[in-house]
């Protein structure tokens, strides 16, 4: 419902009604075509479920779809691209896939979700009139194109999702918020590949993560050092009243140990004239944090942010909170997204510092053609309480 209420909001703005030419997938932009081949991977799934009578995977299927890939990263990551006056191509692509998906999935769910899927279906087909069923029920169940599907593609983003979902999980156990601006993210690679499909995605992880760069590390760099944890539901049965022994010598795994074991997959070692085998699977590789950098791993990635702040960014975190500050505000005057204002804040040495290194950001994305500081409020105003910023703002629509 999110997705369509997004949807609708800027398809309004735009007056669009899907009158425009279709873009071939060719031209559309990747991340259209990345969802679109997600989509149409999810239909053939769907449908195996559905002809299995198979219901629950086919629910967590949907699910996943639209709440990881569609909601969390396509529509999070192509927001600026409805948001844009101009109404180009790229704009007109965005409408055309997130439509697509919206008219797919209100069939796909039909089956188990028959009011709300009618209700998506008359909402977008009312305005389109791509379709001559009166009802979701009464239309044809959609087929997969395999032509459009890309599991390179898949493979390459979903790598990228799991990238910013390690560093955003750093930022929760750090308790950094997103709107902090850190400056970098180091991701260890394992061959060019890897780093070019990385560099091909980089404006989409600096944004989603909010880093200044990426820097790569050789996966052999000393500077992330692995450290060996035992799994002893495994182990334990295994190698019974030594497993405190193994365990240590496991634990106590030098850099060059822990590579080998990576690379051939099993070691051996004697303990007690015992011969001890660890294949990969008997152990659980971390990466230890270290000063200045905090590390996480998962699905074979492995990624560090650095946590230092300085001045400048720790300006434009305060920038951007006050921007989040100013929208709610936007939002609770009932504002509409178009529309342009004037700001005026109470004046605060650090604020205003954090503003004028910033202002041209804090304009463009309130819709701001004046911001400026006073000295006295009175009773009027609304006051802004985040981090150690204590003020007072009004806005006013022009």
């Amino acid at each position: 419902h999110n997705v369509y209420s997004f949807f609708s909001l800027y398809a309004n703005i735009d007056n669009f009604s899907y009158k425009e030419e279709i873009i071939e997938f060719e031209k559309r932009s990747e991340l259209d075509q990345w969802i679109l081949s997600e989509l149409n991977s999810l239909i053939k799934k769907v449908d195996n479920h559905y002809n299995e009578y198979d219901l629950t995977p086919a629910s967590r299927e949907i699910s996943d779809f639209v709440q990881e890939k569609l909601s969390n990263w396509y529509v999070r990551l192509s927001r600026r691209r409805f948001w844009k006056g101009e109404y180009n191509n790229d704009k007109i692509s965005a409408y055309q896939t997130l439509y697509e998906c919206l008219s797919s999935i209100s069939k796909v769910i039909s089956p188990i979700a028959p009011f709300y899927s009618e209700y998506i279906f008359q909402c977008i087909n009312t305005v389109t009139k791509k379709e001559d069923y009166e009802s979701v029920h009464l239309s044809e169940f959609p087929s997969s194109d395999e032509d459009l599907i890309n599991l390179e593609l898949e493979k390459k983003i979903n790598q990228v999702r799991n990238i910013c979902s390690l560093a955003l999980s750093i930022r929760k156990k750090e308790k950094l918020k997103v709107r902090q601006p850190l400056k970098k993210i180091i991701i260890p690679v394992k061959d060019k590949n890897e780093k070019n499909d990385i560099e091909n995605a980089k404006a989409q992880i600096l944004s989603e993560i909010n880093v200044k760069s990426i820097e790569f590390l050789d996966s052999k760099d000393s500077l992330l050092i692995k450290e060996l944890k035992p799994n002893f539901k495994i182990l334990g049965p295994r190698y019974g009243s030594i497993i405190n022994d193994v365990s240590n010598v496991i634990k106590g795994f030098s850099q060059e140990q822990i590579e080998n074991l990576e690379r051939n997959e099993r070691t051996n070692f004697m303990i007690n004239e015992t011969n001890v085998t660890i294949d990969l699977d008997d152990v659980e590789i971390n990466y230890k944090d270290i000063e200045g950098l905090s590390v996480a791993s998962g699905d074979g990635i492995t990624i560090a942010l650095d946590l230092k702040l300085d001045e400048n960014l720790i300006n434009e975190g305060i920038a951007r909170e006050l921007v989040n500050r100013i929208q709610n505000i936007r939002k609770s005057k009932g504002l509409e997204v178009t529309d342009k204002i004037e700001i005026n804040i109470k004046k605060s040495e650090k604020l205003e510092n954090a503003i004028k290194s910033n202002l041209d950001y804090i304009k463009g994305e309130t819709l701001a053609n004046k911001l400026y500081f006073s000295e006295n409020f009175e009773d009027e105003g609304e006051t802004l309480e985040f981090d150690d910023i204590n003020t007072v703002i009004t806005i006013n629509k022009i």
